[in-house]
């Protein structure tokens, strides 16, 4: 059906919005952390794949890090293996990883990289163990109760952290026609595969790139403040004094360290937005008013 006259306008309107925008920010990169609703319900997931093929289109590099806990959780049932969780994070025994490895790096990968090349991009699926992309060490987990005079140190077998982040094989991807989708396993010294939260890693690789964005799709609207409003642009002493105060809080806690860790190392803006949104990548980018919440020490320049 064709637009109206009043449609046609807003679109042209929209369009024109987004030129200062595009211009801003051709040429930089953007690392989006990719979960949540977005990677379930399929109007999202292709509205997610488009954002990221015209991102691209009009100059942006854009990284895509993806999670897939309920995946890994659904297959590990139909398995008939029990799943433990030592402060949020699954306990990762061999058998468990062989199940995390073929979720991630295979079936959730390559489900985005044919959503991505089907909207026209060009997507290199990979995990952190390709070209030793993400170096990892075991995560030590120290566990504590009101009883206990110490913490004790919990071994959850193969869940990892960032040690270091091959430059060169994003600078190879990023400098040409390719969009890596990044599975969030990384591979030990001694060459132990590791599972590593997908908001650190992205962290992480928007850190050592220096990137423009780092963007986390959440099922929230946003940071919210103790009114429930959405928290829409803070500095880092902002978001600080917000955890100071106990308006950020609980579950909320490891996504805005993440945040906050990346624009403190030289991230220009993290943005914690509301994936439940259709084209929220877009949205967030391109227009005045955003999706979600916005970190930076930066003001504004359009």
């Amino acid at each position: 059906m064709p637009l109206t006259r009043k449609e046609a306008i807003n679109t042209a309107n929209v369009l024109s919005e987004a030129l200062p925008y595009i211009q801003r920010f051709a040429g930089k990169t953007a690392v989006i952390k990719y979960g949540g609703n977005a990677m379930i319900d399929e109007k999202l997931k292709n509205s997610f794949a488009r954002d990221i093929v015209m991102m691209k289109l009009i100059g942006i590099n854009p990284i895509v890090v993806h999670g897939g806990g309920p995946q890994i959780g659904d297959l590990l049932e139909k398995l008939s293996i029990e799943s433990h969780f030592v402060n949020g994070m699954r306990v990762t025994d061999t058998k468990t990883m062989d199940v995390v490895e073929m979720v991630l790096g295979g079936m959730v990968n390559k489900d985005i990289v044919g959503l991505i090349n089907n909207n026209g991009g060009k997507a290199i699926g990979m995990t952190g163990k390709d070209g030793q992309l993400l170096g990892a060490r075991k995560l030590k987990v120290k566990h504590k109760t009101p009883e206990m005079e110490a913490a004790e140190i919990i071994d959850i077998g193969h869940v990892g952290e960032v040690e270091h982040v091959n430059v060169d094989v994003l600078d190879m991807l990023v400098n040409s026609d390719f969009i890596p989708v990044i599975a969030p396993i990384g591979v030990g010294k001694d060459g132990a595969s590791y599972n590593i939260n997908a908001d650190l890693v992205a962290g992480k690789v928007a850190e050592v790139l220096k990137a423009e964005k780092l963007i986390l799709l959440t099922n929230i609207a946003g940071l919210m403040d103790k009114e429930d409003n959405v928290l829409t642009g803070l500095s880092t002493e902002q978001v600080d004094e917000l955890i100071a105060d106990g308006t950020i809080y609980g579950g909320m806690l490891p996504k805005i360290d993440c945040a906050l860790s990346a624009v403190k190392s030289g991230v220009t803006s993290a943005h914690i937005i509301d994936g439940r949104v259709e084209h929220s990548c877009l949205l967030e980018i391109f227009t005045d008013e955003g999706v979600g919440t916005l970190i930076t020490n930066q003001l504004p320049e359009v």
